[in-house]
């Protein structure tokens, strides 16, 4: 595979869970965020945290932290083109980005080997996980050729969902099992903590 940089969304506001940094929540003794950072980093070349508001937070992490590069808390995508622009000027060799949600500290350790596949074996430009008949968006892998499409999408046709935007392209649906849970569990409220910590248990 060739080289691939990893782009930890931690943008969101976290509002369902009274706001502030859900992944800096503890699962197992440790931040949720730590789990997340251990299942990525052995799978891409490097690894960025794509954060707004102050850094300094994050800085127990040892990561690189950035915020988007467009106003106004746009969401995922902008997060994504975050990370594509970012490795554009800061990793030219590389021609992959693969995003990871930081609430869900299970997605599978395959989860970028696998992507890779569902896009050669599909001849797609992008791919994304699909697990219980779910697409998630937000783990997946894009193509840094795509960044200057992306920054205009959501710049000037303020588009701002995910698949209205990958609509455009060819998009490989990589499907995971479910069982014994689904690897791409989110925790969004304070009870999907609690089951969280019960599924850590059983790894």
């Amino acid at each position: 595979m060739k080289p691939v940089i990893g782009v930890l969304l931690a943008g969101g506001q976290s509002r369902r869970m009274g706001g502030g940094d859900k992944n800096l929540n503890e699962l197992a003794g440790r931040p949720i965020l730590a789990h997340v950072i251990d299942r990525a980093k052995a799978q891409v070349d490097r690894l960025i945290i794509n954060a707004n508001g102050d850094p300094a937070r994050f800085e127990p992490f040892g990561l690189p932290v950035v915020g988007d590069v467009v106003d106004g808390f746009q969401g995922p995508l902008a997060g994504v083109l975050t990370g594509l622009e970012w490795a554009a000027e800061n990793a030219p060799a590389a021609d992959w980005v693969a995003t990871f949600a930081t609430d869900a500290p299970f997605f599978p350790d395959n989860l970028v080997a696998r992507l890779f596949a569902g896009i050669e074996d599909r001849g797609a430009d992008m791919a994304c996980a699909v697990s219980g008949g779910r697409t998630h968006p937000v783990f997946a892998l894009w193509p840094v050729r795509l960044a200057r499409d992306l920054h205009h999408s959501l710049t000037v046709e303020e588009i701002r969902k995910i698949d209205r935007w990958t609509a455009r392209y060819t998009v490989a649906e990589v499907t995971f099992p479910v069982e014994p849970f689904d690897p791409f569990f989110n925790i969004n409220r304070p009870g999907d903590l609690e089951a969280a910590r019960h599924f850590a248990t059983g790894i």
